[in-house]
């Protein structure tokens, strides 16, 4: 059973990955002098030595982790109603790779972060503001504290400044356990696209905790012999997610805690007024993910939806009513399907992605550009929804077992035509992974090893 972690909904625009933690950019040790160090309040203990601490391990280390789509329950779930989360089979892929060089290196090329410090400079830093992976740990000032540290003004909240952030805690707070810190490199990389509500924060610090944790030897690598893929045990994987949701924490100050558990442990869940439960592992659909690329603020949707609520009570109400209708009809179909799927089950799907849409373009949060998605899709007989905050930003379209793929490709062709970016994959994807090189994809593994 999935143990709930935080207290609000996530913000859904806010998905970046970033890691690191320590000093400004080009910032040498010499000109970081202990001076500074003591007026940053921390202690001026000399480093010990470096390097791979005890019996660390010194393997490469692959993981990779899910991101998410909300299936129903979208600005509903604001009003106490049930949403239905699902991992999303686009994923982040995190190479670490021990070494013995002193140095600490971070690569997010996807948001051109490349930062580097001396393993000597950070054992220096007294460490005992960090937190220990409880969902209380973590405070606005140890993060403004984590800024001064790493150089960053304090009024830094750009996504590449909270993703080296988010490193720097998590490789200062599991690694400090370790006899000196260690030194490595680690480089993510996604097939997530950022900021479009697809939980690609989420999957950088379940990428990010999983990694550490296994390096420094806190949880076991579960990879055995003649295995591709593997994945950590129930007990591990609830490790691991404490320590992303301290990294959500770093990036969206107070997330639900929603978008790491879908990542951690995959598949679907639902999440209700701060309660995470996990669903019968439902069977993966092929989706077609659409993102319209059209800006949208999160913020000002869930206000305008709240207006429209106390504007007219007496009609929208009953709109979120149903909407949670919906969702809990959509997972009793999920439950069916994970028995025995028949294409009444699909049917059944598409008519509630259709009544979704409909609910959400009468609460205000619909768009022109995701009215031209439902149009382009539905003319190949085919159900698409918004996912996510509206206004824009992505939908998702149902592909039904006996498409055929001629029909699938043209479809796709429409949707670019629009200007729209677009990705075939499927959701109830599984969660975080370990994997060996030969298992990623060729595209993936190009991605890694050219960095």
């Amino acid at each position: 059973m999935l143990k709930p972690i935080g207290k609000r909904n996530s913000r859904l625009e806010r998905s970046d990955w970033l890691g690191g933690r320590r000093k400004p950019p080009r910032l040498r040790p010499r000109e970081l002098g202990y001076g500074v160090l003591e007026r940053l309040g921390f202690g001026s203990r000399a480093p010990e030595a470096t390097g791979l601490p005890g019996a660390m391990l010194s393997e490469v280390l692959l993981v990779s982790a899910p991101g998410k789509v909300i299936l129903h329950g979208e600005h509903a779930v604001v009003h106490g109603k049930a949403a239905l989360a699902v991992a999303l089979n686009l994923r982040t892929f995190l190479r670490l790779q021990p070494h013995s060089n002193e140095k600490v290196g971070l690569n997010l090329p996807n948001i051109g972060i490349r930062r580097a410090w001396d393993v000597a400079s950070l054992q220096l830093l007294d460490t005992s503001f960090l937190g220990h992976g409880d969902s209380a740990a973590l405070t606005a000032e140890h993060v403004e504290k984590l800024k001064e540290v790493a150089g960053f003004p304090e009024d830094c909240v750009d996504p590449e400044c909270l993703a080296v952030l988010a490193f720097l805690y998590l490789y200062l707070s599991i690694c400090r356990s370790q006899r000196a810190l260690p030194s490595l490199d680690v480089t993510v990389w996604s097939e997530l696209p950022t900021g479009a509500g697809l939980g690609s924060s989420a999957a950088y610090s379940v990428c990010l905790a999983a990694a550490l944790l296994t390096v420094c030897e806190e949880i076991p690598n579960p990879l055995k012999d003649g295995e591709a893929v593997s994945r950590w045990t129930e007990e591990n994987l609830e490790l691991i997610n404490k320590w992303a949701f301290q990294g959500e924490r770093v990036i969206h100050g107070n997330p639900s805690g929603v978008d790491n558990t879908v990542s951690t442990w995959g598949g679907a869940l639902r999440y209700q007024q701060g309660k995470i439960s996990s669903l019968k592992r439902p069977l993966a659909l092929k989706i077609l993910l659409i993102n319209t690329k059209v800006p949208r603020s999160t913020k000002a949707l869930v206000a305008n939806v709240r207006s429209r609520l106390l504007k007219f009570p007496e009609i929208v109400a009953p709109l979120l009513t149903s909407i949670d209708a919906i969702s809990l009809e959509c997972e009793r179909v999920l439950g069916a399907m994970a028995a025995a799927p028949t294409p009444d089950h699909y049917l059944v799907l598409e008519e509630l992605i259709d009544m979704n849409q409909h609910h959400l373009n009468a609460l205000g949060v619909g768009h022109a550009s995701l009215d031209r998605l439902c149009q382009v899709t539905m003319a190949h007989g085919l159900h698409s929804k918004l996912t996510g905050a509206g206004g824009g930003g992505c939908g998702i379209t149902l592909l039904r077992p006996d498409l055929e793929r001629p029909e699938v490709e043209a479809t796709k062709r429409a949707l670019s035509n629009c200007g729209f970016d677009c990705w075939e994959t499927s959701i109830g994807a599984p969660g975080v992974s370990v994997h060996t090189a030969t298992s990623l994809d060729t595209s993936v593994q190009q991605a890694l090893d050219s960095l």
